[in-house]
């Protein structure tokens, strides 16, 4: 078969001349509309219990830090331009968030998701070049595989392109039974974008109503409002007070009118 005696020569001549034969691997290409379509459908997903090394090697575990609300961004240190933004603009409403729920309500980690190259070391120079320097906040390193089943429960999409690495920007919000519960797009993104979901799973979250606790966190759910001129988030009384006057409208109504239906009785009875 000449098909057949073609391939042994090409076969027999590789192996000669020492050549290794390598087949030849077609680069993915990235799509904005399919990363976007993966990132939303991972809503809902359940992280997995992944091990990574901090900026100090130090070994640490995922679930470890989902004792409260987790914030995730992926980046890889070596980017010039994306990343330090999205970085930045997560330090500026890490620092509102803090300002509105207190140091300890939530985590923040980001993790290098260029495993060979995002280093502990790496990490820790990125993290002091951006000024980012913030309690609860840590930089995070993983080998490939681990970077890679993340990025898959996060619906993370990177794709390596001549400049670096083709991603999303996308910052994820992690509620604290590990599922993700939101995405958050762009590098530059308003605050209230990301300080809103942390709101709803910090005073939100399974607390039931009868208890003290419950209603003051309610309270707060609501009345805890973003201000434009300031850029912070305050605590709004007249909201609260607008809803105490409206229950105590409501019932000083029902008074009037129960006091009317027993006089109404009570003229039937004698006429």
């Amino acid at each position: 078969m000449p098909g057949y005696r073609l391939t042994q020569a090409v076969f027999l001549a590789v192996t000669i001349l020492g050549l290794q034969a390598v087949p030849v691997k077609s680069e993915l290409k990235f799509d904005r509309v399919q990363a976007l379509e993966a990132s939303q459908s991972s809503i809902g997903n359940r992280l997995g219990d992944y091990h990574f090394v901090d900026t100090n090697n130090k070994p640490v575990s995922l679930v470890s830090y989902l004792n409260k609300p987790l914030v995730i961004s992926l980046v890889y240190t070596s980017c010039a331009d994306i990343c330090p933004m999205v970085s930045e603009t997560l330090a500026n409403a890490v620092d509102v968030a803090r300002d509105a729920f207190g140091d300890g309500s939530f985590n923040v980690v980001s993790i290098g998701f260029d495993a060979r190259n995002d280093t502990p070391n790496r990490m820790r120079s990125y993290a002091a070049s951006h000024g980012i320097s913030i309690s609860g906040w840590t930089f995070l390193s993983g080998d490939a595989a681990t970077v890679d089943r993340l990025s898959r429960d996060l619906g993370f999409t990177f794709r390596p392109s001549p400049q670096g690495f083709d991603h999303l920007s996308q910052t994820s919000v992690i509620d604290t039974d590990g599922r993700v519960y939101r995405h958050i797009y762009g590098a530059d993104f308003e605050t209230p974008l990301l300080v809103e979901p942390l709101k709803q799973l910090i005073y939100g979250g399974r607390i039931e109503m009868t208890s003290i606790d419950g209603l003051i966190n309610r309270v707060k759910l609501f009345c805890t409002l973003y201000d434009p001129a300031s850029g912070k988030y305050r605590f709004d009384y007249s909201i609260f007070i607008a809803i105490v006057m409206g229950a105590l409208s409501l019932s000083g109504i029902g008074i009037v009118i129960a006091r009317a239906l027993i006089a109404q009785r009570r003229a039937s009875r004698h006429a």
